[in-house]
């Protein structure tokens, strides 16, 4: 067999840039004069000990202890030949390689070419797309937001509805059957081997260094008996486990942000959508849940090495969606990074918030998130009547493991002050509990639980009449009623007081981010705009707030009473701030300095309190 010469191999790897391929798989920051550093693809780590230093060519861990030059890191990753992996480098030069003896190029492995029946398949369905067949997913496209251009940008293209359209095609271009049944481009039956894609609209998926490994196809027309989304099967080139779409286009905006941030979505659409809408870190996985393989990649492309990146994961807001979330949250320990969870508003996904209300409302998601330790914990106390004793004690419970599962000790006390007002519990005896649940060893069973388990019901629909019957929850509901219905007639800098400090009752807690969060709340329409920005499952319970007549016998007595419950709440939170000064007071010398400072903060809250009471 033919081989390159020595001469031509030595000249790609001098011209190759090793920083530039390692960094389509890994992101890499400097660690020193000539060195870069990142996680290392080849094992997994928390911390970066993969290093490249790009002026001599060579990549070492010294962690798992791979290294290599530029030929061996692409042979280990994509697993083709040294050959191959010399002719994939070239091929991105633009360097013409030559062969012992004049001999012609030598035979590719098969891997390379599932490579390109993929690639010769992508360009076969993106013609088709601009046929007169395609009309119908033209049609889907556009009424989906997405013009030529969009289809364009991500490959999109359309599966002719006969047998073996695409099998003559890419058998007159040389490939032979078995290369497209090993691809999963072809199926066989007893009418014989046919396309696997018919009559459907089709994205190209690419893996992270841009190259076309399988496919997503979506039906459109009726009779088609087949699932709604048909992926490529499994093959040597495409594991559906480790694959996510768009990372390809996402991977430079990811490892070039600040802070690096991912969003994972649940679809093509919703990438597609999230894209175009400003979101370039977007991505979906493949036809499978988001598992431990996707963390892997994500962490690489990420960087993620530290708690400063984010991931996003955005879910439907019915049923189903909870539980995607409720799921990830099982694998969200794996990441450095901050996780958060974002639940689009009237429950839409990325695709039908933007063609409902437009690119700024996708963007908006982002403001929306709440973190998934959050999101956890009020799935939890969900199940229990937090207006009994023992509601709250089983609450307490049920939720103290998973603050006990918050590594971050700076933010572990802050999620136990959390539940210890949303429960209206002492925060020692939350702090307890907490810690008895880390002492046990056993907390992290949680994360399988609460991705298994169903609560009664699934996700309660939240209500007025499903809210606590304690004094705390009425007056959070009376001063939210107040504040939504009569909020622009009192005293402005008084309400944004009032709110700006968590309730003890989860469900009203998410619509007071919200309205605390309102800019000009004098303008006209500003509480139907924050009722709309409540996420679900809240967002009823927010109508119903803003809709339920208020309990006042004129205009003017209902602005009075709502100026009223603002002061409420303020000394509420005046008294809770004594209650904590005293608590530390007892534990620091009273002729200390720190003693002296907390009593005379202590005189303060006296005089505000006793200047609100009053008013």
């Amino acid at each position: 067999m033919p081989r390159i010469r020595q001469a031509d191999v030595d000249e790609v790897k001098a011209r190759t840039n090793i920083a530039d391929i390692v960094g389509e798989r890994v992101a890499l920051k400097s660690a020193g004069v000539g060195s870069l550093k990142g996680l290392c693809p080849f094992h997994d780590e928390k911390s970066p000990s993969f290093h490249v230093r790009p002026q001599v060519g060579y990549y070492h861990c010294f962690g798992c202890g791979e290294s290599g030059d530029v030929y061996s890191f692409l042979r280990a990753m994509d697993h083709v030949s040294f050959t191959e992996a010399v002719e994939r480098l070239a091929g991105r030069l633009g360097y013409p390689l030559h062969y012992e003896d004049g001999g012609s190029a030598p035979e590719t492995s098969g891997r390379s070419r599932l490579y390109a029946a993929n690639t010769a398949a992508a360009e076969f369905f993106r013609a088709q797309l601009l046929s007169p067949e395609a009309e119908i997913g033209r049609r889907f496209l556009g009424e989906r937001g997405f013009d030529a251009g969009a289809a364009a940008h991500f490959g999109v293209g359309f599966a002719p509805r006969g047998w073996d359209g695409m099998l003559k095609a890419l058998t007159a271009q040389g490939f032979t059957r078995d290369e497209l049944s090993a691809a999963g481009l072809v199926s066989t039956g007893q009418r014989g081997v046919y396309d696997r894609f018919r009559g459907r609209l089709v994205w190209p998926i690419r893996d992270v260094s841009g190259q076309t490994i399988g496919f997503g196809a979506r039906k459109l027309f009726d009779d088609d008996q087949g699932p709604k989304y048909l992926n490529t099967p499994e093959t040597p080139i495409y594991k559906k486990a480790q694959v996510l779409y768009g990372l390809d286009l996402a991977k430079r905006d990811i490892s070039r942000g600040d802070p690096r941030r991912v969003v994972v979505v649940e679809g093509y659409t919703d990438v597609m959508a999230c894209h175009l809408a400003g979101i370039t870190t977007a991505i979906a996985t493949c036809g499978t849940a988001f598992g431990g393989d996707h963390i892997k990649v994500l962490r690489r492309v990420m960087g993620d090495d530290n708690a400063s990146g984010e991931v996003v994961f955005t879910f439907d807001g019915d049923e189903a969606g909870q539980k995607a979330a409720l799921r990830a949250f099982t694998e969200d320990d794996r990441f450095n990074a901050q996780t958060f969870v974002a639940v689009a508003p009237d429950g839409l996904d990325p695709c039908d918030l933007r063609l409902q209300r437009g690119d700024a409302a996708v963007r908006g998601l982002m403001e929306a998130k709440v973190p998934m330790f959050e999101f956890a914990i009020d799935r939890r106390l969900a199940g229990y009547d937090l207006a009994t004793v023992e509601g709250r004690v089983g609450a307490l419970r049920a939720a103290a493991p998973i603050v006990a599962e918050i590594r971050d000790q700076l933010l572990r006390p802050g999620y136990e002050r959390v539940l210890a007002r949303r429960l209206g519990m002492d925060p020692t005896e939350v702090r307890t509990e907490v810690e008895r649940a880390a002492r046990g060893g056993g907390h992290s069973a949680v994360r399988r639980e609460l991705a298994s388990a169903e609560a009664p019901g699934g996700i309660p629909t939240v209500t007025l009449r499903s809210l606590p019957r304690t004094a705390d929850a009425a007056l959070e509901r009376d001063a939210l009623m107040g504040a939504l219905q009569y909020g622009h007639q009192v005293e402005q800098e008084l309400l944004s007081s009032a709110l700006a400090h968590e309730f003890r009752t989860p469900a009203l807690e998410a619509v007071r981010q919200t309205v605390a969060a309102a800019g000009d709340r004098t303008r006209h329409g500003w509480a139907t705009d924050a009722v709309n920005g409540v996420r679900e499952p809240y967002r009823s319970l927010a109508g119903e707030l803003l809709m339920t007549p208020f309990p006042a016998k004129n205009e003017e007595g209902a602005v009075a009473s709502a100026t009223d419950l603002a002061r409420r709440l303020i000394v509420r939170r005046i008294e809770q701030d004594k209650f904590e000064l005293s608590s530390a007071l007892q534990r620091v010398p009273a002729d200390s300095d720190g003693g002296r400072a907390l009593r005379m903060r202590l005189r303060d809250l006296d005089v505000e309190r006793q200047r609100f009471a009053e008013s």
